[in-house]
């Protein structure tokens, strides 16, 4: 599984970026967590407004803070 967070500028993308990790670890699964924060990049997923949390290609969520247990409940919705 491959998740990004888009957006690396602000405190909430950041939060939101550690807060993915750890559910990630908590989760117990085998997944790449990476942060992307260039402008280009994160157009080239329509994206208007971040944080935004990406799994496997396809945008799950975007312009909201996320809780570690939202992020569990997107991952897990996602598998």
């Amino acid at each position: 599984m491959k998740i990004k967070v888009l957006g690396a500028c602000c405190k909430k993308s950041t939060g939101t970026f550690e807060n993915t990790k750890l559910a990630v670890k908590e989760l117990g699964i085998n997944a790449e967590v990476e942060n992307i924060g260039d402008i280009a990049e994160i157009a080239k997923y329509g994206v208007m407004s971040t944080p935004a949390l990406v799994i496997d290609g396809k945008v799950v969520s975007y312009g909201r803070f996320l809780s570690t247990e939202d992020v569990k409940k997107i991952i897990e919705k996602a598998m």
